[in-house]
């Protein structure tokens, strides 16, 4: 709850709309201050460019949206106490959605290139107005069956643009045929159903191309950064979640009893991994790291 009324305050403070949120904010709210490059630094293990603040808060990332709605859902299914502002905030973000969801963005990796129109952050408009169709009358009592509508246009757009026969996959962004292990949203956040020949395909495909050893890289194609990283371990969690829905129980199973390893000594899990020699890379500790690590252990318990 505290959070959302932080979100509340952020926008309420901000001089735009709550459709120009930004991904990134100080904890009090505020804008980055500007990005700089230390060029004196090198970074550990050579993993230049060493930064202070970060241009991305400047980014169009329409996939934003979705996790606040999400989290809004959630609360609402153990009847945390959602008021008349934090129905508001749902309003502002279908609005926002509805406003925004067909430009190209930046998407979920902060990507330094030109926008395109990326499935992942689709997916979450769709989930954006998907999970305040679910608590409109449930939980605040109100009726907005505009909203059905605009979850039908934005999940055929996905459908017809996202996916590519030649393929067998939904794609990074409707632009391409390279792969981004974010596309298995399609499936994880219920707009397809696990036996949905498009989203097992898009496991598959994921798998194939994106699997090295025990983890999953997001992507291998150019994000204008120099370099090259580690498996997200995010993204293998995804990939656990994904196989569970698919009935693949004994390779989540083993997939996870790998990431717990990751935790090592201290319990505490990077960003990214090298496949090569076990060797954690970039943020450390991460937080999504151990949410996806949670959440795999949370859906393999309810199998059991």
């Amino acid at each position: 709850m505290d959070l959302l009324d932080w979100l509340l305050r952020v926008i309420e403070s901000s001089d735009v709309g709550p459709e120009r949120l930004s991904p990134l904010y100080t904890v009090n709210g505020q804008s980055l201050p500007p990005e700089a490059t230390i060029e004196e630094l090198s970074g550990y293990a050579g993993s230049r460019p060493v930064r202070i603040g970060n241009a991305a808060d400047h980014q169009v990332q329409l996939d934003v949206f979705g996790p606040v709605l999400e989290l809004i859902h959630q609360l609402g299914e153990v009847d945390a106490p959602l008021s008349a502002k934090h129905w508001r905030l749902v309003e502002d973000l279908v609005r926002a959605v509805e406003q925004r969801w067909m430009e190209p963005d930046q998407g979920i990796w902060e990507v330094r290139s030109a926008p395109r129109h990326h499935t992942n952050s689709k997916v979450m408009c769709w989930v954006t107005v998907d999970r305040a169709i679910c608590i409109v009358e449930t939980v605040f009592g109100r009726e907005r069956p505009e909203w059905f509508m605009l979850r039908d246009q934005i999940k055929e757009d996905i459908l017809t643009n996202g996916w590519n026969d030649d393929l067998g996959s939904f794609t990074t962004a409707y632009d391409g045929t390279d792969l981004d292990a974010s596309v298995l949203a399609v499936g994880l956040f219920g707009m397809l159903e696990p036996s949905d020949p498009r989203f097992v395909a898009t496991v598959n495909a994921v798998e194939t191309w994106l699997r090295t050893g025990d983890t999953v890289y997001r992507y291998r194609h150019e994000d204008g950064l120099p370099g090259e990283e580690g498996g997200f371990n995010l993204m293998t969690s995804w990939l656990i979640d994904a196989k569970i829905l698919i009935g693949e129980i004994e390779e989540a199973q083993y997939l996870f009893g790998r990431y717990l390893e990751l935790a090592g000594q201290t319990g505490l899990i990077a960003e990214e991994v090298d496949p090569y020699n076990g060797r954690g890379l970039g943020n450390h500790p991460q937080a999504y790291s151990h949410l996806g690590l949670i959440t795999n252990a949370c859906n393999l318990a309810e199998i059991e």
